[in-house]
Order: C-alpha cells, then structure tokens, then sequence
C-alpha cells in the first residue's frame, strides 16, 4: 500500500476497538442498535479493483445483529481530493463480490451496511442513491436496482462533532486537514489529544504512527512546523521526537544502505556502498538535526572513503551535534 491515506486508515480501523467506536458514533443510530458490537471482526479480504487502488481503500466487517443473524459492514474510503460521480456502482460491484463469497462460504445472502467515508476538501454533492445515476422513464426505473449508502463527509463535521476514544478522533481530525491549507493552524490542538496516552506504550506507538502519516501524507506543514507542534503538545516533545526519530533513521540508514548495496550489483559494490551510506546520513541528518544537518550533506557528498562514511553514518546515532559530526570526518 503506497498510499499514505490509505495505510493509516487501514492501521486505525483495523483496531477491533476503534473499528467499533468509528461504527457506533457514524452509522445511523437505527442500525447502531440492531448490532451485537461484541462479536465485530475485520475481515482480511479486500475487494477493490486494482486500477482503483490511488482512490479507494476499503475494509469489511462482519457483526452480529443482536437477534443472532449475521451482517456485514463495508467501509469505503475515498482518499482523494473530489468526490467520485460513480461511487455508487463502484459500490454495488464490490457489494456483489461479497455476495458471493458469501454464497461460497454458506449458501445464504448477508446484508450489507454501505458506508462511504470521505476526507476531501470539495463538498460532497453526490446523490446517496444508486438510481440518481440513471435519467430514464419511472415506468423504465422500476426494473433497475436501488439502494443508498452512508456518507461520512468528515469535511461537513465541526472539530466539535467528531466524537469518539482518542485514538479515533485524532484520526479523523487528521484526515479531515490533511489535505488543507490550515493543517499547521490545528495540529497542535490534535496532537494535545494524545497526551492522556503518552504514559503508555501504545500511546508511543500511535504518536509513531501519526508522526509517520503526517511526515508522508502531506505537503502542507515543514519537517520543523511538525516538530514544534510535537513540542507544544507534549512538554516532552522533544525526548519524544528524539526516541521517535532514532528508530525511523535507524530504519532508514538500514533501508538506504540496502537500496544501495542493490544499485551496487550494477555499477560495482564499493560505490554501491557509498550510495546506501549517503542516502541514510542524509536522513538521518534531517531527522536529527533538521534543516540545519542538511546543511552539512555538501561536505559529506565530497567524502570518497567508504570507511569513513561508515564512521560517519554510525557516529549519527549517538552525537550531540554537528560539530561531533565533522571531527569524525576532519
């Protein structure tokens, strides 16, 4: 999944808790109260067309009703910035393939909630019903299928409406400004959510999680605009980012190092290495010490001795700033 939207949806709703909670506080209440949230459970297929993918992510639940018989929930998650005309057939098609892997699985029909959850910034103005996408005589629509899905247009919610457990309203504030101009105006604010988590370790975790969306779902906030928001959320930003960001330069040096070392089996290993190497200072500069480690990447780009990029690259871990940095290669 390249899809950075797509890979943090899938991450919070994939939580059998949260998955539950965006369920209660987003479906309509009517159907809130035939469901037996007790027995919800994700299931791991997907049904999206693979052309598809860059628009829709998609996720399916099976629940109970409370009087024992089965249903299905399926959540479609439109990340792009406009609302899709034919979100409905797109739908209706994957409605049917769950049909019939129903069938294959019990020879019984299961009924299908429809949601739509949407996070772009153009107004959703797109008819709910299926047979709004015909124009054609009443006599003639009486033979075409119909039905209607739920919308959740987090852009028609105020900050003040999105409701749910932490970990579900950071979410979905996120997606609602991910895209917009005025992301850096309010993600100190939802950052500040976290911190009834931030003495557990789940609370690291998802902060993790959110830090890597932000840091790759968005053009709209700078590498230092993220860091000050983490700072004024969190009296401990700062050890926060900094244990944060070890692991991701970790992450990265290993992965430009291997990124490097694949190149290296074209135009000879030892320039291999030093490409790896320089791609994983060069992260690991920016995660450390911002755009004032950058800075340091022209002198660094002239090192031609592997051994001791490899110095450099190690000595990343544990200096205290750049001057610690140059003495290894001055």
């Amino acid at each position: 999944m390249v899809n950075p939207h797509d890979r943090f949806f899938k991450q919070v709703l994939s939580r059998q808790e949260t998955a539950s909670d965006f369920l209660r506080h987003y479906l309509p209440a009517e159907v809130v109260e035939l469901l037996d949230f007790s027995s919800l459970e994700m299931s791991k297929d997907s049904f999206i067309d693979q052309e598809l993918q860059t628009h829709f992510s998609d996720l399916l639940y099976k629940v109970n009703l409370r009087d024992g018989r089965a249903a299905y929930v399926y959540v479609l998650f439109e990340h792009k910035s406009y609302p899709e005309r034919l979100i409905a057939f797109h739908l209706l098609r994957y409605m049917v393939k769950v049909w019939e892997q129903s069938l294959k699985q019990r020879m019984t029909l299961v009924p299908i909630v429809p949601l739509v959850v949407y996070h772009g910034q153009a107004e959703w103005k797109i008819a709910l019903d299926f047979s709004n996408l015909f124009d054609t005589p009443q006599a003639i629509a009486a033979f075409l299928p119909d039905y209607r899905y739920w919308l959740c247009d987090l852009s028609r919610y105020s900050d003040e409406e999105i409701k749910g457990e932490v970990t579900l309203r950071v979410a979905l504030l996120l997606l609602k400004y991910i895209l917009r101009e005025d992301l850096g105006q309010h993600l100190a604010g939802i950052l500040g959510l976290l911190r009834e988590l931030s003495e557990r370790r789940t609370g690291l975790e998802y902060l993790e999680t959110v830090l890597r969306y932000l840091s790759q779902g968005t053009d709209k906030i700078s590498a230092e605009e993220l860091r000050k928001a983490v700072d004024e959320a969190f009296p401990e930003g700062g050890a926060l980012m900094s244990t944060i960001a070890k692991k991701w330069m970790e992450q990265g040096m290993e992965q430009g190092m291997q990124q490097g070392l694949q190149q290296g089996m074209q135009q000879g290993l030892q320039q291999g290495m030093r490409q790896g190497l320089l791609a994983g200072i060069e992260l690991g500069l920016e995660l450390r010490f911002g755009s004032k480690g950058l800075r340091l990447l022209p002198e660094v780009y002239k090192i031609e001795d592997v051994d001791v990029l490899r110095a450099l690259h190690e000595g990343l871990k544990t200096a205290g700033d750049l001057d610690e940095l140059r003495r290894i290669y001055e």
